[in-house]
């Protein structure tokens, strides 16, 4: 009997979580995080980079972060993709580098917040049910060379849903602990 490789699921599975923690870390309520702007990209030098990879990011005080870009010609191209990147933010460029205040949380930067909580969960939801779904493929096609039986691939499949119900769980309690967070004035 080839058992099908849980654990990689598993570990595949939790990366989607730690992804998701992260992107909740920059989800900031009212003070301003250098984690706050990790989930930015730049279109740099002919690609799409993260904006650690082309500046240096400060907290210059609890309602400001400052950018500070290593190269000038990216300044437009930094204040455009902080701009872009759904936070809310509205940066000032300043020479070499950007200023971005860290606006005051009013009801409606809540909700707006609460709402790009919910979009993160969604996409981690998304990526468990990707991976399920590969292994649920090969779990088939294990049975389909005949390396497992179609009993032993109807057990292994329920504990990649028992597996995957799991995670989705542990998803939406973290988004219900961050929107408590948001919410709480």
């Amino acid at each position: 009997m080839a058992d099908p490789d849980i654990d990689d699921v598993k570990r595949r599975m939790q990366g989607a979580i730690n992804v998701l923690m992260g992107e909740f870390g920059g989800l900031r309520t009212g003070r301003a995080s250098t984690a706050l702007l990790e989930p930015v990209t730049v279109d740099a030098y002919g690609s799409s980079m993260p904006l650690n990879q082309v500046a240096t990011i400060n907290v210059s005080d609890s309602r400001m972060i400052s950018v500070q870009v290593w190269d000038q010609g990216l300044v437009a191209s930094v204040e455009k993709a902080i701009r872009d990147s759904g936070l809310g933010l509205n940066p000032l460029a300043d020479g070499n580098s950007v200023r971005v205040p860290i606006p005051q949380l009013s009801e409606e930067r809540r909700v707006e917040l609460s709402k790009i909580a919910h979009k993160y969960c969604e996409q981690a939801r998304v990526a468990v049910r990707n991976i399920r779904r590969d292994g649920m493929d090969k779990l088939k096609r294990q049975e389909k060379d005949g390396e497992i039986s179609q009993d032993e691939q109807r057990a292994w499949g329920d504990d990649l849903q028992q597996l995957t119900d799991g995670f989705i769980k542990e998803i939406d309690e973290a988004l219900a602990s961050k929107e408590a967070e948001i919410m709480q004035v």
